[in-house]
């Protein structure tokens, strides 16, 4: 298994393991947190859509990333001092969570368009 995928694979899991729990204490279940179960089982099993479905999942990250992006900045022209991030009473400042969050998307990008995870994933399905 390529680096890049195990990678990927300890990056999932974390998603997942998160998204699990948020899904227990909130009582609800959404595609954009849970969505992570299939793609990190497919990557596991080297299943022949594994590929598709990861490349739509993190579509689906960027896009509701993007969402939520341009609501903070339309937000911000409006109040800029309501504009902020606060988990469980910490303040989280905005530039490094940005920076984070398009750092997690490129890696992933990266991961998912590179020609040894497309070999990777498909040499089940050819072998």
């Amino acid at each position: 298994m390529p680096k890049r995928l195990i990678l990927l694979i300890a990056l999932y899991t974390l998603f997942a393991i998160i998204a699990l729990l948020r899904a227990v204490a909130t009582g609800s279940f959404d595609l954009f947190s849970l969505g992570v179960l299939p793609v990190l089982f497919g990557i596991l099993t080297q299943a022949p859509w594994s590929s598709l479905v990861l490349k739509i999942y993190i579509g689906l990250q960027t896009l509701g990333l993007s969402a939520l992006g341009v609501t903070a900045i339309i937000a911000y022209q409006i109040t800029p001092q309501d504009v902020k991030v606060v988990i469980e009473g910490h303040n989280i400042p905005m530039l490094p969570l940005v920076i984070s969050i398009i750092s997690l998307l490129m890696i992933q990008y990266w991961i998912a368009f590179s020609r040894i995870t497309r070999d990777y994933l498909t040499a089940k399905t050819n072998g």
